[in-house]
């Protein structure tokens, strides 16, 4: 399992700041800084899309689009859950409307092929508890890779396919 890059393209670069800035606002005052940081690597990727979908619209939109869409992946708006906000909260901070934050959070989701439990949008902390995470084929039989030989788990870790031994915390760079 790969995170996404953090590069940006040159002529982003100042969309990315300008979004940037919002996002680590927000993160910073209400959510986390595992939220920072996977908002900076959703939005890097954003900023590589050949055309860029941020080159169309407001840099507050985007910004509670892009939160929003990583609070859907992520159980954000589950009051069970640590961190958590409403989506009122996020649009009332970027000062959009409803639809405006849906329909960016939509688009965001389908650039960047984000669901619920995607492993590579999930934040770090969760990553355990994300049964997708650890769903390998092997012999065309889908099997969770908690329950393989510890020979085998280290083998998935080398190859990238689960991102550490299960039960363990040190995670793959």
């Amino acid at each position: 399992m790969t995170r996404p890059s953090t590069r940006v393209p040159a002529a982003m670069q100042d969309q990315f700041d300008a979004i940037a800035q919002a996002t680590d606002a927000f993160c910073n005052q209400r959510l986390n800084d595992e939220y920072r940081q996977l908002s900076r690597l959703a939005l890097a990727a954003l900023s590589r899309k050949r055309p860029s979908p941020l080159l169309k619209g407001k840099d507050s939109a985007w910004a509670a689009g892009l939160v929003h869409a990583l609070g859907m992946v992520n159980f954000l708006f589950d009051p069970s859950q640590t961190p958590h906000c409403k989506s009122a909260d996020i649009q009332a901070h970027f000062g959009v409307g409803a639809s405006t934050c849906s329909s960016r959070s939509k688009e965001v989701r389908e650039a960047l092929g984000m669901n619920q439990m995607a492993p590579e949008w999930t934040l770090p902390s969760r990553l355990e508890h994300n049964p997708l995470v650890w769903m390998l084929q092997v012999n065309g039989l889908l099997v969770d890779a908690r329950y393989m030989p510890l020979e085998v788990q280290e083998m998935a870790v080398a190859q990238g396919l689960i991102p550490f031994i299960p039960g363990r915390k040190e995670a793959r760079a």
